[in-house]
């Protein structure tokens, strides 16, 4: 789905912030790179994060992982030649750097806006763009294929993939680099460690070792000496055995981080400076020389050249980042009057209710635990872990071992609460289906981020998630209307007993007086008005938008209904068969795709019942929701929801047009 840049995006920000004179402005393309000095590269290192800190200061985006990489992403495409090269960036919030240096400048300020640079590499942007990511743990495997691709046709070009340390200890990764290690691809990967995971030992042994293990003596003669010693009569095979289990001792008594790999059978160098360009390099052209896979292990400091972002790396990964200033020093930042000034208090979002809800029943019931997967602090988790550390667990990028830990937790007694990011629980499919709902345990699902998520694009949109899920047995769906309603199913899905997905957005409260919390019915919906022309059923805080449409329609004469669904399995059968033949139109609200969605569910109810009966339906049904086939893109919620027609003057629109249509037929 594309669109027009919306008015009022700055998109010269960045390039303004660099000058159209700077050596940054004058690259035409990475292959640029080649002719220019060292110190020239070091300008244009300073100049990436010129931009990249002047363009998020407007937009919001993923400023320490960007900042973390300047002189990385410097170092690749100065050995390589992309597009012919190809470089994969695993997640892909890392690669603004790149974007700058291939040709994206001019239009950088418009990053993460509705019809602007997207904020992950996107194809159709660039052919320098490999992969549009947004999934952490998936580079490895697509570069192993663009690897195995090359072989296949006889190509000679160069792979390399970026991956973080977090990404990296992700099970789709770990099962690629075997596959990897076993094939011998070759191919480099690049892994970023910004001591958010993995805290490799580092000195002046294992930066030693690193080098001999790349040159071609030490290749050379490991080869024959293997030889000659397995050509020994009687003793060789032991003595072989014995050298191998000697050599990797060494390896990992300097570099243990490195052990695994090599394990593996792919030749791990580390750990570099990661803003020692030069360095690099060195390491990446020697890589790419070797036969087979290397992993070059680099150290990099997130937010480098931001002091704030150096100093709260979690705050300032992104995207929505607080308040920044532009042009004050990096290094005078909170020193001299520059820290700028706190940003106004935001309402809380129904992230914040939902963690709250689930500390407060954790007060009285000790059986209910919180798992997460690598996101304890978007998912509002992390004050669950500080309340109750020992009930906590974060089990990293691994979506797929956080649902299954959570059924086993429910086997053995426990009130599982698990949150996960709409997009991200996807990846978790076979687990929910075979393992939750299979074995029907009381796992709570948090479905954060469900509907539009906004800047973040086509690989975030919590869109597919309540269709996919629809169709599992047993598995109970509900989104709230308000924030006091997503209190009163937290305490509904943990008084019953069989897998309960609570589906709710990112968007922020309504503001609704506090009320006791108490479980609702599972399966009925609740009329909020009624009405005999239109009957507007909305499906999550939707519903809001759907009652302020319902005030502006009956302003025209039309007798106009709405019901807060709650349910989307089971749904109030009953009611909405009722429905049927006592209003002339049922408009379902979702912010999901509607096929298969939760207005499908009411169309699936209502041919049922006619089928059974034989008795006509006399309403005509209209399903409003994020139209079925395309991705939705980059922007604002609230300019994508104008865009698709999911604002309220888009809903209305629509409810206008189909019922101008069924008065006309």
């Amino acid at each position: 789905m594309s669109a027009v840049t919306k008015p009022g995006v700055d998109e010269g920000v960045a390039l303004r912030a660099v000058g159209a004179d700077s050596l940054l402005a004058r690259l035409e393309g990475p292959e640029d790179l080649k002719g220019l000095s060292g110190a020239e590269l070091n300008q244009i290192g300073e100049q990436l994060r010129t931009a990249i800190i002047a363009t998020t200061a407007v937009t919001g985006g993923h400023l320490g992982p960007s900042l973390g990489v300047v002189e990385l992403t410097i170092a690749l495409h100065h050995v390589m030649a992309s597009p012919v090269d190809r470089i994969v960036f695993d997640t892909g919030h890392q690669a603004y750097p790149h974007k700058l240096l291939t040709g994206r400048l001019a239009r950088f300020g418009s990053l993460r806006q509705l019809g602007g640079i997207g904020g992950f590499p996107r194809r159709t942007e660039s052919p320098h763009d490999v992969f549009d990511g947004g999934h952490a743990g998936t580079g490895i495997s697509i570069g192993q294929g663009l690897a195995l691709a090359r072989d296949v046709r006889g190509g000679s070009e160069k792979i390399a993939v970026v991956v973080g340390d977090a990404a990296l200890m992700s099970g789709l990764s770990l099962e690629a680099l075997n596959d990897i290690g076993h094939r011998q691809t070759k191919m480099l990967i690049v892994l970023n460690d910004n001591e958010m995971s993995i805290s490799p030992t580092v000195g002046a042994i294992s930066t030693y070792l690193s080098k001999v293990k790349l040159s071609k003596t030490w290749r050379g003669s490991k080869s024959g000496y293997d030889k000659f010693v397995g050509s020994l009569p009687l003793i060789g095979n032991k003595l072989l055995s014995l050298s191998k289990s000697l050599r990797r001792s060494v390896v990992s008594f300097v570099q243990e981080p490195g052990r695994l790999f090599e394990d593996l059978g792919i030749t791990y160098v580390g750990v570099l400076d990661g803003h020692d360009r030069m360095q690099m390099e060195e390491a990446f052209n020697a890589a790419f020389a070797m036969p087979g896979p290397v992993i070059v292990h680099v150290r990099t400091q997130k937010g480098r050249g931001y002091r704030p972002a150096e100093a709260d790396p979690i705050t300032f990964h992104g995207a929505a980042l607080p308040k920044m200033e532009v042009g004050v020093p990096t290094d005078s930042y909170g020193k001299s009057g520059s820290v700028p000034e706190a940003p106004a208090p935001k309402r809380p979002n129904y992230t914040a209710l939902f963690a709250a809800e689930v500390i407060a029943a954790a007060a009285d019931d000790r059986r209910i635990v919180a798992i997460t997967a690598g996101m304890p602090t978007g998912t509002g988790l992390d004050k669950f872990a500080a309340a109750y550390p020992d009930r906590f667990y974060d089990v990293g990028i691994a979506e797929q071992h956080a649902v299954a830990t959570a059924t086993g937790i429910a086997m053995g007694g426990g009130r599982p609460v698990v949150a996960i990011y709409s997009t991200f629980l996807q990846r978790a499919w076979d687990q929910i289906v075979h393992d939750a709902c299979q074995n029907d345990q009381p796992v709570l699902f948090g479905v954060d981020r469900a509907g539009l998520v906004g800047e973040d694009g086509t690989s975030h949109q919590g869109m597919f998630t309540l269709t996919a899920q629809r169709q599992i047995p047993r598995l109970v769906i509900a989104s709230p209307k308000d924030e006091q309603e997503i209190r009163a199913l937290v305490r509904t899905a943990l008084a019953q007993d069989h897998p309960f997905a609570l589906h709710y957005p990112r968007d922020s409260i309504e503001g609704v007086a506090p009320r006791e919390p108490r479980p609702i019915p599972v399966g009925k919906a609740e009329t909020l008005a009624e009405g005999s022309d239109i009957v507007i059923v909305g499906f999550g805080p939707i519903v809001q938008r759907g009652l302020r449409v319902a005030e502006q329609l009956r302003g025209s004469g039309l007798s106009v209904g709405v019901v807060n669904a709650i349910w989307a399995s089971p749904i109030d059968d009953a009611l909405y068969r009722r429905l049927g033949r006592s209003s002339k139109m049922i408009v379902t609200l979702e912010e999901s795709v509607t096929a298969g969605g939760f207005g499908g569910a009411v169309a699936e109810s209502l041919a049922a019942d006619q089928a059974a009966t034989g008795e006509p339906i006399s309403a005509t049904l209209l399903s409003i929701g994020i139209p079925a086939g395309a991705f939705v893109d980059h922007g604002s919620v609230s300019a994508l929801r104008t865009l698709i027609g999911l604002d309220e003057a888009g809903i209305e629109r629509q409810i206008r047009a189909a019922w101008g249509a069924r008065r006309a037929r």
